[in-house]
């Protein structure tokens, strides 16, 4: 019996992805026409003898994760329970303070899965892998390629070519250590909690020691700097290379790039979820999610790489690409009128006649192993060009441009904006 753990974090995690994490917990934010961690529980609900998956973070519950939840129980035929936490307790202080509920009806594995990571989730062949290499009881991480310069943002792995063992483990290096990067998806053995358990009492001697006043938990365990660096050479843990796509999804720009890896997995897993032109319908091009209830007028053109949500009104006209235009927003009617790397919030209106465009965050195209860069906002005192973000309810009037900008929730402009934070 194998279960499954994701790590959603918490409301002060995800920073980088607001203002629309302002309206939704990121983790439920819609990618690809379904909620971010949709993606993670479909892949764990084909995994013969998958018996539930667990969410761990800080959340308070709401109304959204709940009714989430019950939906994708319904949908999926998989058990699905939210477990919070009382603080930030890290990615390895979440699992083992929930090692009893981990634990329960004895799995002999379970998978970890960060929530913001854009993947083909090759669950079944960490599975077969971990058959083959090591013994029943070894530890599995997903890992990837990378270029040598943007190795350093993520945790490296410098592996035995023969057995695949990790032999050494480095979070964000300072300088090239290896090229495999960590997916942030894993496949433990109970065992595991014996190594965090360790750490957890050397945590707790050093408060004792340090007579601490309590603001360092011990509880707080991370599982790539605490656990991972300590098993690495040990003949305990192994990395498993996988050749799909794999993306981080830190940034609002990294949600639209993994949409276009979704959209495009949707050819083998999903195919009913991509449109197609009818007639009489609007043009369709390339890879479209567009939710039943959206009102889409024949005029229109589509994509690539476009996702439109529930209740959506798309005018005569117009002309969205490389975009995620959220529930009840409008885009009123008028040829020119042009949507592109772009994220339209939820109610937003745009006018006739204008035009909302972004700067795609896009991994080079020549590179086959970059990957997207984790984008700082500003860059020497200016706002980094990216995508334009509307937040939630934000009205744009006619016949102007909104480039490279991101624009607060309940925000009703009067003019065009360029390189800007409209607060």
């Amino acid at each position: 019996m194998l279960k499954a753990v994701i790590l959603i974090g918490g409301p002060q995690k995800g920073t980088r992805f607001r203002p629309l994490s302002f309206e939704v917990p990121k983790p439920l934010f819609p990618v690809a026409g379904v909620p971010m961690l949709q993606h993670h529980i479909e892949a764990c609900s084909k995994i013969p003898n998958m018996k539930e998956v667990l969410l761990i973070g800080f959340y308070q519950p709401n109304e959204e994760l709940n009714r989430f939840i019950s939906s994708v129980q319904q949908d999926l035929k998989v058990s699905v329970r939210y477990l919070q936490e009382y603080a930030a307790l890290g990615t390895g202080g979440g699992i083992y303070h929930f090692r009893d509920q981990i634990l329960s009806g004895s799995p002999e594995a379970f998978f970890v899965m960060n929530a913001d990571v854009c993947s083909e989730f090759p669950l079944q062949d960490m599975l077969n892998f971990q058959k083959e290499h090591g013994d029943a009881h070894s530890f599995i991480i997903l890992g990837t390629t990378a270029n040598r310069t943007q190795s350093l943002n993520y945790g490296c792995i410098v592996e035995n070519d023969q057995t695949s063992e990790v032999l050494h483990y480095v979070e964000k290096p300072g300088t090239f250590v290896s090229d495999v990067i960590n997916c942030g998806i894993y496949l433990f053995t109970p065992d595991i909690f014996e190594h965090i358990g360790a750490v957890f009492q050397k945590n707790q001697k050093e408060l004792i020691d340090e007579q601490s006043n309590g603001w360092l938990r011990a509880e707080v365990i991370r599982l790539e700097q605490d656990i991972f660096t300590t098993l690495a050479g040990q003949g305990k843990l192994y990395v498993h290379k996988t050749d799909h796509f794999w993306s981080q999804i830190k940034s609002a720009g990294s949600a639209i790039y993994a949409s276009r890896l979704y959209l495009n997995q949707y050819h083998k897993t999903h195919p009913e979820r991509l449109a197609t032109r009818r007639d009489g319908g609007a043009e369709i091009r390339g890879n479209v999610y567009i939710h039943p209830t959206a009102n889409i007028d024949p005029t229109a053109v589509l994509g690539p790489n476009v996702s439109i949500g529930t209740g959506v009104t798309i005018g005569a006209g117009v002309r969205v690409r490389e975009s995620i235009v959220l529930h009840g927003a409008t885009l009123q009617a008028s040829p020119p009128f042009c949507v592109l790397n772009s994220i339209v919030g939820w109610d937003s209106t745009v006018g006739k006649w204008s035009r909302v465009e972004g700067t795609p965050s896009d991994p080079n195209p020549n590179d086959p192993y970059a990957k997207i860069d984790s984008e700082t906002l500003f860059r020497d005192g200016k706002l980094t060009p990216s995508i334009t973000i509307l937040g939630c309810d934000v009205t744009i009037p006619s016949e102007v441009i909104i480039l490279n900008s991101i624009v607060l929730p309940h925000k009703d402009l009067n003019r065009s904006f360029k390189n800007q934070i409209i607060l």
